[in-house]
């Protein structure tokens, strides 16, 4: 029985989470991580990673970016891997979970989907084969309380493009501050916030007379509990490195 020590556990995620994990006989969370240390689990909570006292084998993490170094530590101390599921990350701090990953194994992703990450492969093939004959938008739509924007998911998107043009194209998030055409080296990124959208993500290639959407559209939140859970599976008996959705389904 794997022992999961769950961070953000009372968080909407968290619950979701600790609800898919009841259902498992593969695994089990022994203990959670949360400022609200309120009581209405059935293991223990803690408000710092460094109280934990149970014996665990992964840790997963739907929190915040300010319990990166924390967690990064309490791995690599430990031996722990661990699954990075929290988007909002710096630049710095991806840096900072790389570094670590040399000590123990860390999978990070900053959508657990398997249809996001399928969607990230499809778009590669479609721009590998329209190559800068055709314009490239992403458009992102969650929730009205998602601080972020944009998502983690639309720079994973933008990112897995990215790698496979020709040239590295501009970023571009906000075009009123631009008085000039589109050039043919930038990918658009668009944030719509409302409601209580899930998670919407469409890749929009735009050539002469033609227009190709590929989308996806997240229903629950479920689909990413699930896909943390397989993963922090996964990864346990792993050696050291950075791992990914793409490594999991390599070996799928």
């Amino acid at each position: 029985m794997i022992k999961i020590l769950l961070s953000g556990c009372n968080g909407k995620m968290g619950r979701v989470i600790a609800e898919i994990v009841s259902q498992r006989e593969d695994c089990q969370i022994v203990a959670g991580i949360d400022l609200n240390t309120d009581k209405t689990t059935s293991f223990p909570v803690y408000s710092s990673v460094d109280e934990v006292q149970e014996p665990v084998d992964v840790v997963i993490d739907f929190s915040h970016p300010s319990v990166l170094s924390p967690l990064l530590s309490y791995g690599a101390a430990h031996q722990i891997p661990l699954v990075l599921c929290t988007t909002g990350y710096s630049k710095e701090q991806v840096q900072e979970l790389t570094q670590a990953s040399q000590k123990t194994a860390v999978f990070y992703s900053r959508n657990m989907s398997l249809g996001i990450n399928l969607m990230i492969e499809l778009s590669k093939k479609a721009a590998m084969v329209l190559g800068d004959s055709f314009d490239i938008e992403i458009v992102e739509k969650h929730h009205n309380q998602k601080i972020d924007a944009p998502s983690g998911t639309a720079l994973m998107i933008a990112d897995g493009i990215s790698s496979v043009l020709k040239e590295n194209p501009q970023y571009v998030y906000d075009r009123h501050s631009y008085r000039r055409p589109r050039s043919k080296h930038e990918i658009g990124i668009h944030s719509i916030r409302g409601g209580t959208i899930v998670g919407e993500h469409d890749v929009i290639f735009a050539g002469r007379d033609e227009v190709l959407t590929i989308s996806h559209n997240a229903q629950s939140k479920e689909v990413f509990a699930v896909g943390s859970v397989n993963a922090a599976v996964y990864l346990v008996g792993q050696q050291p490195g950075l791992y990914t959705m793409s490594d999991m389904l390599a070996d799928a």
